[in-house]
């Protein structure tokens, strides 16, 4: 891939050298990886991440992702630990140690404590022969055979490589773990990210007297009294077990006027849709906004297992929830 634009070629440049850095990570998922997965998950306690600079930028994004997806974890920034912060970690955890030349004087002074205290330790590093990756447990080789700098010294390629390896990491401990949606929603309840996985269709449906609702048997005309009432701009129709049968919408109301049928003599059923969309109350309102987006509705019927209407939805309710 080339450009006659000097500032395009650069770009093309560094993305082509990162991403020839992370498919070469490919080959490296290998035991090694998978020990350092079980010991994680075999820990008691929180995964430790620490690195300096770069690496401890990347470090943070880790710890996050990890937090967020089932693994206890924090950052504690090497230097601080050496004066204290220390104390932030117990016996019980494992620590996640990244540094790309894996001789980083802040990362390494800390060895001989985590030793001492028999804390279990990962690196995460760029060179394998490395003292670090030497005295780790296990050691994620994220090695990369350029960085994306033009002078070989700004960490581009190698953080890159690092912070794919350590979403890799979090996603094989999530599957592992069997973390699901409504776990990663309870970590997420603020925003519309937590909006959209925490709130059910049960949660914003009308229900009880507010479902329009008339029976098989139902003239039209009375049927459109029941809609006009509730404001809906449809009403449900069930049979003598109150099993939802179809829905008369104002669509099917201009759709028999238009083909010549008396609304004053014809019942509902000669009328209504018997094909219509509808939703558990247990779904995720999520789920609603998707049906109705791609169906073109506006409104839903919220049904039971067994066929019984339970409420209505709206789109109107979806968007005064921030839902969509």
């Amino acid at each position: 891939m080339s450009s006659d634009n000097p500032l395009k070629a650069s770009a093309l440049r560094t993305i082509e050298i990162e991403l020839s850095a992370v498919e070469g990570l490919l080959a490296r998922i290998d035991d090694e990886f998978e020990k350092a997965c079980q010991l994680i998950l075999n820990c008691h306690g929180r995964v430790v991440v620490i690195g300096m600079g770069k690496s401890g930028h990347i470090g943070k994004k880790i710890a996050s992702t990890l937090a967020s997806t089932g693994t206890p974890a924090i950052y504690v920034h090497p230097a601080e630990a050496s004066h204290g912060d220390i104390g932030m970690i117990t016996d019980h955890d494992c620590v996640l140690a990244l540094s790309n030349s894996g001789t980083t004087e802040e990362v390494l002074s800390l060895l001989p404590i985590f030793k001492r205290k028999g804390i279990p330790l990962v690196s995460l590093t760029g060179n394998s022969n490395s003292e670090l990756a030497q005295s780790a447990n296990f050691n994620l080789n994220a090695q990369v055979n350029e960085e994306a700098c033009p002078l070989g010294l700004a960490p581009t390629s190698s953080t890159t490589a690092a912070l794919v390896l350590g979403d890799a990491l979090a996603m094989a401990l999530l599957e592992a773990r069997g973390f699901t949606r409504d776990d990663f929603a309870i970590s997420h309840p603020g925003g519309n990210l937590g909006r959209r996985l925490l709130v059910k269709v049960r949660d914003l449906m009308h229900s009880g007297e507010a479902i329009p609702q008339v029976s098989a048997d139902t003239k039209l005309a009375s049927a459109l009294l029941e809609m006009s009432e509730k404001g809906f701009g449809l009403t449900t129709v069930t049979d003598g077990d109150k099993n939802l049968v179809g829905v008369f919408t104002d669509g099917d109301l201009r759709r028999a006027i238009d083909s010549g049928k008396d609304i004053q003599q014809i019942n509902i059923t000669e009328a209504m849709s018997a094909d219509f969309k509808f939703i558990n109350a247990n779904s995720l309102a999520a789920e609603a906004a998707r049906i109705m987006q791609e169906s073109n509705v506006y409104v839903l019927i919220v049904r039971d297992d067994n066929g019984e209407i339970e409420g209505i939805l709206k789109m109107h309710d979806l968007l005064q929830a921030n839902v969509v």
